[in-house]
């Protein structure tokens, strides 16, 4: 079993603001397909998939973009893409985008939130247990590629503290007011230890804006259901202190 996971500390949290015509969308599944080009057969369809995501109407924009899609805007000027959008047990976050798509075997799914504490007036599915780390309007981005082979999971924060380190995993269940109420770590296989090859380590480092990416490439698939979340924790490395949550509608998509 193998595993890579690339750790980058520069970067937007999200494409630029504004109307991207298609060619935007088809630099980006070159980028996407040139990432995983490492595993054999890994995501084939991505720029198929982005192609199609980008004629539904992908968010452009973290900060109030325009968006293609017929189904306009959402609270806080989130785009939301006609026909695509989803809204897995986070009880209609007005913050929340979520976009699927699927192609030739392969899948691809988007979502992106906003960070606000338990109990807010606007609920949200994006949870900050610890708003030093992550403060509330903090956004974040999650992307899955998938197909029979292996999946690709990446992810684009923004407006956490500047020239920091975060950890972060993938869960098992939905985020909760109780930061325990997203289990513990999605595992391939069933094991005593954490471990970045048999879960979905995604440890970054903020750049001097606060903003951060990580990806991490797999040869397996999530089972159905079974990976629900992603916690942000306080330090690198298998633990840490939850500092936050997010909600992301991950599964087998396009998997055997």
């Amino acid at each position: 079993m193998t595993a890579w996971m690339v750790r980058t500390g520069h970067g937007p949290a999200h494409p630029d603001s504004g109307r991207r015509g298609t060619a935007g969308c088809e630099d980006d599944a070159m980028s996407r397909a040139r990432g995983v080009s490492r595993v054999p057969g890994l995501l084939a369809g991505t720029a198929a998939l982005l192609t199609l995501a980008c004629g539904v109407g992908v968010a452009h924009g973290a900060d109030g973009g325009a968006s293609d899609a017929p189904g306009g805007h959402g609270a806080h000027g989130a785009p939301m893409a006609g026909g695509s959008a989803q809204e897995p047990g986070g009880g209609g976050d007005p913050s929340r985008t979520d976009d699927v798509a699927a192609a030739g075997g392969s899948s691809w799914m988007r979502a992106a939130g906003v960070f606000s504490p338990p109990g807010s007036f606007v609920p949200s599915d994006a949870l900050t247990y610890d708003t030093r780390l992550v403060p509330a309007g903090a956004r974040i981005e999650v992307t899955q590629f998938a197909d029979p082979s292996g999946t690709w999971v990446g992810a684009r924060l923004r407006g956490l503290v500047p020239g920091r380190a975060y950890g972060m995993h993938v869960h098992t269940s939905p985020c909760g007011a109780d930061p325990a109420a997203a289990g513990p770590h999605y595992q391939h296989r069933p094991a005593a230890t954490a471990d970045p090859v048999n879960e979905v380590w995604l440890d970054f480092r903020t750049d001097e804006e606060g903003d951060g990416r990580a990806e991490a490439l797999h040869r397996w698939g999530f089972r159905e259901g079974g990976a629900r979340s992603v916690i942000i924790h306080d330090r690198q490395g298998g633990a840490g202190e939850r500092a936050a949550c997010f909600t992301v509608p991950f599964g087998p998509h396009g998997q055997d």
